[in-house]
């Protein structure tokens, strides 16, 4: 009878191991290795970044924000109690005649206004030209609440780029410049500034287009060809630093798009920026080659290829002298077939002012090819 009963229990134990055996067997088909693994690496993954739970963002603007500084400028103004165009006061003799000088007021108004800038080197802060122009007193503010007087070192008005000088002694966080040849459409863009004096302001965008020519802007006394973006450039924000995933600074926020197309923000490339500031450190100035005449990029509906055009030629420019006319269509600048107005300015500007460069056009159905040597704008305005 022992003999029998020792024998179901046995039974018993085994059915109930086969049991759970088979279960194991099918939580195994069921539950892959892989799954289990990867749920228990993707738990360790989660605990990380629980611990640091910072977006790139957070990590852009940690790296990058104490380099950008507050602009605070001034403008003594004399300014007078009746308006220069009031009728009584039309005539100067007039007013002489009847002792009426007590209308000016000798007294200095201040005109204060505000932008952004970031420190690019050591005490040497980048901005843009208009929110300095006219300053008489610049003051530069730092985030940790210090603020110091700067002096300009250049501005270029044709780019709206300055350089300022900071009255003081570093140590200076120094933001790190990118490369904004190797940005590319679709990339994150950060705009940093202190608009209003409200610090380390971030918003975030996208790259939307590249090059874009500040003429179909309705701009025509800038030299810029500019960075697009939907990152929210607010007013103060301008001179601030755009900066890609990394917090590196890839241009220089610079215009806002109001009304009709508002929305639209644009951004000064680093690259140009650099170059500019450069020029400005060590000449003071900067020099822009140009031969005179504007350009028209013109679609072909049918073949969808562009052709560039003179639209107009400055009287007694370089390109006037050189025979350039309305509507003669530019093909190649030096060596470079020219796809895009761009493309000439830059061949230009890249050959200086110092030598002659050749330019293939064709007028009519004549191909001509003309030499001119470039020259800086200011004689152009002159």
């Amino acid at each position: 009878m022992n003999k029998k009963i020792i024998k179901k229990s046995e039974l018993k134990n085994y059915k109930n191991n086969k049991f759970i055996l088979s279960s194991l067997i099918a939580l195994i088909i069921l539950y892959p290795t892989n799954i289990i693994s990867r749920s228990l690496t993707n738990t360790k993954l989660n605990e990380i970044n629980n611990d640091s739970n910072k977006s790139f963002i957070t990590k852009a603007v940690e790296k990058t924000g104490s380099s950008v500084v507050t602009i605070d400028t001034q403008k003594y103004v004399k300014r007078r109690k009746f308006p220069r165009n009031s009728q009584l006061f039309l005539d100067p003799y007039f007013e002489r005649f009847f002792g009426l000088d007590l209308p000016y007021d000798d007294q200095p108004r201040i005109e204060q206004s505000q932008g952004s800038g970031f420190i690019f080197a050591d005490g040497l802060v980048m901005t843009n030209s208009h929110v300095v122009n006219g300053s008489d007193k610049v003051i530069v503010g730092l985030t940790n609440g210090k603020k110091l007087n700067a002096k300009l070192i250049g501005q270029d008005f044709f780019t709206d780029l300055a350089v300022l000088k900071i009255e003081g002694k570093g140590p200076w966080p120094i933001a790190q410049l990118g490369d904004s040849t190797k940005i590319k459409v679709g990339d994150w863009a950060i705009a940093v500034g202190n608009p209003f004096g409200l610090e380390n302001t971030v918003t975030l965008g996208i790259i939307s287009n590249l090059n874009r020519n500040v003429t179909k802007l309705g701009i025509y006394d800038k030299k810029l060809e500019l960075i697009q973006t939907d990152a929210a450039i607010n007013p103060g924000n301008s001179g601030g630093p755009l900066l890609n995933m990394y917090g590196e600074v890839i241009g220089i926020n610079t215009l806002i798009r109001s009304g009709p197309g508002a929305g639209l923000s644009f951004a000064i490339p680093i690259n140009k920026a650099k170059e500019i500031a450069y020029q400005l450190i060590n000449n003071g100035r900067v020099i822009h080659p140009m031969i005179g005449i504007s350009l028209i990029d013109e679609r072909n509906a049918e073949t969808n290829n562009i052709s560039v055009i003179v639209g107009s030629v400055v009287p007694n420019s370089p390109a006037e002298k050189s025979g350039l006319m309305i509507n003669d269509i530019i093909l190649k600048v030096g060596n470079k077939d020219i796809e895009s107005a761009s493309d000439v300015i830059s061949q230009i500007s890249k050959n200086g002012i110092n030598k002659k460069i050749n330019i293939l056009l064709k007028r009519k159905n004549t191909f001509l090819r003309v030499k001119v040597q470039p020259t800086d704008i200011s004689n152009l305005q002159k």
